[in-house]
């Protein structure tokens, strides 16, 4: 019985650290509780608007849990219109070349509009 108590109970002060953390654990994956926005999304989203106009969609996210080590981008724009998906990616680093520096990694998705 004590051994069940002492898992129990580390398994609830787990959980209560990651509620503390503001951070929820899916499928191996830290993701953020809340829907606000990090500086360095906000700061990525916004070169990205510059630089891509016409971007129907744009999603930035910190997959980093939150230390803004690695994002992922969703953009999608008619401005790729006519280009292979290397030269869209390509554009996305270009845009975000001095952020990229100071990043671990960056996962970028692209995608011209359907008309």
């Amino acid at each position: 019985m004590l051994a069940v108590r002492r898992s129990w109970t580390g398994t609830v002060v787990s959980a209560v650290r990651v509620l503390c953390s503001n951070q929820v654990v899916v499928t191996g994956q830290v993701q953020r509780c809340m829907s606000t926005q990090t500086d360095g999304e906000i700061r990525i989203a916004k070169i990205l608007k510059e630089k891509f106009p016409l971007a129907s969609s744009l999603k930035v996210v910190d997959i980093s849990g939150g230390c803004g080590a690695m994002y992922e981008v969703h953009i999608e724009s008619s401005e790729f219109k006519g280009k292979r998906t290397i030269q869209q990616h390509q554009l996305v680093n270009q845009a975000l070349k001095e952020e990229i520096q100071g990043m671990h990694g960056l996962r970028i998705f692209t995608d011209v509009p359907k008309d």
